[in-house]
């Protein structure tokens, strides 16, 4: 899969949403063209798969954008889980997934996402404020937020994906 580089100019929009979209399209090439045991595959010591990345970070957009931005609540699958029995139930489950199913889910979260970001501007506050620090929170900082989780993870992809296939790149 080819990325599509950022622009060096732009609204501070433009650059928010290219940027993310790089970050997006990032995961896709280290995940992407995987079969079911390999997106299952971890590397030890951690237990981090790339099914389990790709479906945490489907989560993570609807968290942030559906639940905590505009006041929706978890969409499902998410809205029925038992987070107490499994905290980490996006990453066991993307183990006994096929690859459709974890990229059908993405796809669902980003089409979600992407239909929230539309409907805002930059300054909006969320409907829920921040859980660490009791204030607003604008989708300017979530895009940010968002930015910065998936730059974390698609490093962990790079580590995980090489040690697969040997595939590496930037």
């Amino acid at each position: 899969m080819t990325r599509t580089d950022p622009p060096t100019h732009g609204d501070e929009r433009t650059m928010l949403l290219a940027y993310l979209d790089y970050q997006r399209e990032t995961l896709r090439q280290k995940a992407g063209g995987l079969d079911a045991a390999q997106l299952a595959t971890t590397l030890p010591p951690s237990t981090m798969t790339l099914g389990g990345m790709v479906k945490h970070l489907g989560l993570v957009e609807n968290s942030w954008l559906r639940d905590r931005f505009h006041g929706d609540g978890l969409s499902e699958p998410w809205a029925s889980v038992d987070w107490d029995a499994d905290y980490d139930w996006e990453w066991n489950t993307a183990k006994t997934e096929s690859p459709e199913q974890v990229w059908a889910l993405y796809d669902e979260m980003i089409a979600d996402a992407d239909e929230v970001i539309a409907g805002a501007q930059l300054d909006d506050h969320a409907a829920k404020p921040s859980s660490r620090t009791g204030e607003p929170m604008s989708l300017r900082w979530i895009l940010l937020h968002l930015i910065e989780e998936y730059a974390r993870h698609n490093g962990h992809a790079d580590l995980i994906r090489e040690s697969i296939d040997g595939s590496t790149g930037e």
